[in-house]
């Protein structure tokens, strides 16, 4: 049984991250996510069924167009396997119930949100909205953490934040982290309470500090400038997938040392 709900899990998950495909390349076009039907943004012939089962199609077709013969990226079919291999993940963490819908959905606007803020810097106003709606209903409904839990968490991961950086700001005189990053702080500490909510934030400035890390060596190395502007997004997610999936025993480890 175990085996099976596996399989159906890593099945949901690269078929959902076909449509997350859709929603990374229109949401911050402002295009609609369900109209026009899926199709070739070179020759613009409609996909069939065929073309679009998920990593297989990518993979039979050796990244190309069966109509036009257009490169297809490999991104497409990384978004698939990635979300089809975290549902597992999740699944096997939380089992078979409630919760783990719970959690899905903040896995699911994790991934859209990670690869928007790489491909645009931005991370759009309404998925924190449908968020931040989601996790208020689960919780409310005490399915998640429970309401009073989710608030506390929203308010003082997203308000610490955004007082902490507005201080940062007045010393350095330039903007060091976007609104967006901010809302989406509020928006996994209202899915992941203040003790989650914190240990995000504290595992994305990890995240972060290792990549800025390697990025500048990799840029002396280069002999080229380096970029100092990176969408801080994918940290927060990776400091949030963490924390969902080893999040309690981190905590338990660390209260241990005490």
């Amino acid at each position: 049984m175990d085996v099976y709900f596996t399989v159906v899990s890593f099945i949901m998950g690269v078929t959902f991250g076909s449509f997350f495909n859709v929603c990374i390349f229109r949401i911050p076009e402002k295009k609609s996510i369900v109209n026009p039907p899926s199709h070739c943004y070179n020759c613009n012939t409609r996909l069939k069924s065929i073309d679009l089962v998920p990593i297989l199609s990518w993979t039979l077709l050796k990244g190309k167009c069966r109509y036009c013969g257009k490169k297809i990226s490999s991104r497409y079919a990384l978004v698939e396997l990635l979300t089809g291999f975290l549902f597992v993940l999740i699944y096997h963490e939380y089992g078979y119930n409630v919760i783990t819908l719970y959690y899905l959905v903040l896995i699911s606007l994790l991934i859209i949100i990670t690869f928007i803020d790489i491909d645009h810097y931005i991370i759009p106003d309404e998925l924190i909205v449908f968020g931040c709606t989601i996790a208020l209903i689960f919780n409310m409904f005490g399915k998640g953490i429970g309401i009073k839990g989710s608030l506390i968490g929203a308010v003082v991961c997203g308000g610490g934040m955004l007082l902490l950086i507005y201080l940062i700001e007045l010393v350095v005189k330039k903007d060091v982290m976007g609104g967006g990053d901010i809302k989406l702080f509020t928006m996994t500490g209202l899915f992941l309470g203040i003790k989650g909510g914190l240990l995000t934030i504290l595992l994305s400035i990890y995240a972060g500090a290792i990549y800025g890390i390697f990025n500048i060596i990799s840029s002396k190395r280069k002999k080229k400038k380096y970029d100092s502007m990176i969408p801080y997004g994918p940290f927060i997610s990776v400091g949030a997938l963490i924390t969902v999936l080893c999040g309690t025993n981190i905590i338990n480890w660390y209260i241990n040392l005490f």
